[in-house]
């Protein structure tokens, strides 16, 4: 059955987080690297999502990646889905998400970006990292089906084709009951088969939303962000969990208080 939706119409890219509350994105200079935020979608939905309950769910992610990437130039972009489903496959999220790359290329120019999904936007994430302007991936406790590689019958397992080459990071919490950490962690696997540069890190505890431990989530995500953007150093967690053979640098704990204390 068709969807019943608003017609057809590019993601919008909503106005750059400011660093600060006083300051407004417009004053500062061209950037130099972006940052795409994707929030959660659902499974199947023809309808916009609200921007006001995307804008709130990405609010605290969104500054605090803007004052970490303000000394950098980094610009941060919530994407704005014209339709909220993955709608099956259609892919309906991945292609905004690939719609979203683009006009952030037209807005700023050849600038690189990273993707920031969670939910079902870091599936989206994962899948639109083959779009040249991409050289990085975060997603946070991705939506990810149980396919073939799971002993469920039905979709094809997810494509890894398009990571190579990028930087990509997953993070997923062990207690979430709404997607089984165990699917991102198969996923990771693969990736790492053809592409060294993927890590993946668990949350103990912590459940879909990863609320129990935002900060130290966010802090690793602007890290990483960071890092893969402009060359900042990584945190030394990071480069182990990319230098450790799989299974150990894909089920790196993310220790209580990461960031806090910043390396000497």
């Amino acid at each position: 059955m068709a969807h019943q939706g608003t017609p057809d119409r590019p993601a919008r890219l909503g106005k750059p987080f400011a660093a600060h509350a006083l300051r407004r994105p417009d004053q500062r200079g061209a950037p130099a690297g972006v940052v795409l935020l994707l929030p959660r979608g659902k499974e199947v939905s023809g309808r916009p999502p609200s921007p006001v309950a995307g804008w709130a769910s990405m609010r605290a992610l969104g500054r605090r990646l803007a004052r970490a990437g303000e000394p950098h130039g980094l610009a941060v972009h919530l994407v704005r889905y014209r339709r909220g489903g993955w709608n099956g496959a259609e892919a309906a999220l991945a292609e905004e998400a690939t719609r979203a790359v683009e006009e952030a290329v037209l807005l700023h120019g050849d600038v690189p970006v990273c993707l920031v999904g969670v939910g079902m936007g870091g599936r989206a994430a994962l899948r639109a990292a083959g779009h040249p302007g991409v050289v990085s991936v975060v997603a946070l406790a991705p939506w990810l089906p149980a396919g073939p590689e799971h002993g469920a019958a039905g979709p094809e397992p997810e494509p890894v084709k398009q990571l190579a080459s990028r930087q990509v990071l997953i993070v997923h919490g062990t207690d979430d009951a709404r997607v089984a950490p165990d699917r991102s962690f198969r996923l990771a696997e693969r990736i790492k088969k053809t592409n060294r540069e993927v890590c993946r890190f668990e949350v103990h505890t912590d459940g879909h939303a990863l609320r129990g431990y935002r900060w130290e989530v966010h802090t690793l995500t602007a890290d990483f962000a960071l890092g893969t953007l402009f060359g900042t150093p990584l945190p030394r967690a990071v480069r182990d969990a990319l230098a450790a053979p799989p299974p150990l640098g894909l089920r790196m704990p993310l220790a209580s208080g990461f960031g806090r204390v910043r390396e000497r």
